[in-house]
């Protein structure tokens, strides 16, 4: 009984360490989950505000773009029309600066538009991310949970077997020790026991001196005896005589 009670009290301390082990382990998953959660908040507001600043961008360039293709263009069938021989040259500058200035325009909406694909595809990569990160948390908290509740039972079980094994130990030690004391009693009426010395010497003078007494008490009735045989015979003798 107590090697089963020492065996349990190990398994329960060992099933006690390891549901302590496994509630630190889903703490720290809490705490990298909600600095995840903090994280993609943040990565996903400066997504969102990016993105209004290039669609915001991308409208006031496209907004520009219109204004000086119409601009030019309603220059250009002005100029047709009055037909101004006598400054050819301002007309040619103003347009060369126009085309420049739209070609610029053009460029920077094009940046504008690819920068915002780009922030798009990361949100996008970002949240496919995260997502996969929540569900395979859920799932790992949900195995670790199953985990504690099990070996929590388990825990309990053996601390109750525990429990029982130290009562039935109790009661049969009592039982023991009443049979260990029921046969020292039986012993000491059933076994002999060695002698000392003294108590031998003892004992032997006493046989002695009883085979004296013995050897005595013979000798006196053997020798009344012969008294006895002696008179008879001798008043058997008498008449004779």
């Amino acid at each position: 009984m107590t090697t089963k009670i020492d065996a349990n009290t190990a398994r329960s301390a060992g099933l006690k360490a390891d549901v302590k082990e496994l509630q630190d382990e889903l703490a720290k998953l809490a705490a990298d989950e909600k600095e995840m959660v903090a994280i993609r908040q943040k990565t996903h507001a400066d997504y969102l505000q990016a993105k209004a600043d290039y669609e915001q961008g991308i409208a006031g360039v496209r907004k520009a773009l219109v204004m000086l293709r119409e601009y030019y263009a309603a220059g250009d069938a002005g100029a047709a029309f009055v037909q101004q021989p006598a400054a050819p040259e301002l007309h040619s500058k103003a347009e060369g600066a126009g085309t420049s200035i739209i070609g610029i325009l053009e460029v920077v909406e094009s940046d504008f538009a690819t920068n915002l694909a780009k922030e798009e595809t990361a949100e996008a990569a970002a949240q496919e991310a995260f997502d996969q990160m929540t569900q395979e948390n859920k799932i790992t908290k949900a195995s670790k949970n199953q985990d504690i509740k099990y070996k929590t039972e388990e825990a309990a079980a053996t601390d109750k077997a525990i429990a029982e094994l130290a009562s039935d130990r109790e009661t049969t030690s009592t039982e023991h020790a009443a049979v260990l004391e029921y046969l020292d009693k039986l012993n000491a009426r059933c076994i002999a026991k060695p002698e000392s010395y003294a108590s031998r010497s003892q004992r032997r003078d006493a046989e002695i001196a009883g085979l004296k007494e013995a050897l005595a008490v013979l000798e006196q009735t053997s020798f009344v005896q012969r008294e006895g045989r002696h008179m008879r015979g001798s008043l058997r003798l008498d008449p004779v005589a």
